[in-house]
């Protein structure tokens, strides 16, 4: 059988999406997706996103991460799953909207060339190991760092993400440089990819609440964030519990698009 799929990428993180409407792929096939993800024999990308009827939603979203498991949130995902729903016809530019996802129902719309994506609420981060923790749909170790750009991200990403301390689910690593109060540097060890990716829609999330609540909540409303594969925006409320009305913001776009053959 032959599947017709479209790559789509945002801030460089990459995505195989799929209209399964009609369920043609079971969402638990992981050894293909895992194929369809590899760079030298497949199609190659971070991740898997299936686009699914929901009876109260806009459309559902499932992630899977590049290793053939489904996965948590994944905020760029998310945006990209956005721009195939308005591809496919499901919604228009500046309509609001919902859609549901692992971590629950997301509000999004298109404006220009940017999707804005409301992420769940989130408490304060927390101490952990030699930095910080939060959850924003995926879970997120942060540390902030100087020298960024030569950081070991690989080598320190990789024992963090195995650390006891997060077993067994183990972590994402996000390593985080400020420029200032406003303006952050952030690279990312995704778990599920194994490797550094060009940028983390939750990470980027987590690490801009994180410098907000470092600098002690300064009257914020948005931080820029700086990635390998471009820059996002995160806005967000403060309140004595942490933090609500947060909204990721950024490019989405579709790169290709083409025919795989299923052999099962």
């Amino acid at each position: 059988m032959d599947l017709i799929f479209r790559k789509y990428q945002g801030t460089g993180n990459d995505f195989i999406m799929i209209d399964n409407r009609a369920l043609v792929v079971d969402r638990l096939e992981q050894a293909l997706f895992a194929s369809w993800c590899d760079r030298r024999f497949g199609i190659g990308a971070d991740g898997v996103i299936l686009l699914q009827n929901h009876p109260q939603y806009a459309f559902e979203m499932v992630y899977i991460n590049a290793d053939g498991r489904e996965g948590s949130m994944c905020g760029n995902g998310g945006r990209c799953a956005v721009q195939f729903a308005h591809a496919l016809g499901l919604v228009e530019v500046e309509q609001y909207f919902e859609f549901i996802a692992v971590d629950g129902p997301h509000q999004a719309h298109i404006s220009g060339d940017l999707v804005h994506l409301q992420m769940i609420d989130v408490g304060l981060p927390q101490k952990a190991l030699e930095g910080w923790y939060l959850n924003t749909g995926s879970p997120h170790h942060m540390e902030v760092v100087t020298g960024l750009t030569d950081f070991p991200v690989s080598d320190r990403g990789y024992a963090i993400r195995w650390h006891e301390h997060y077993a067994p689910g183990g972590t994402n690593v996000n390593f985080v440089e400020v420029v200032d109060e406003h303006v952050i540097k952030v690279r990312t060890y995704e778990r599920g990819v194994e490797a550094e990716t060009y940028s983390c829609g939750t990470g980027v999330t987590a690490a801009a609440l994180l410098i907000d609540t470092l600098h002690k909540g300064r009257g914020n409303t948005a931080i820029e964030v700086h990635t390998a594969g471009g820059v996002l925006r995160v806005s967000f409320e403060r309140t004595a519990a942490g933090y609500q009305h947060i909204v990721l913001i950024g490019p989405a776009e579709e790169v290709f698009q083409g025919l795989i053959s299923v052999n099962r």
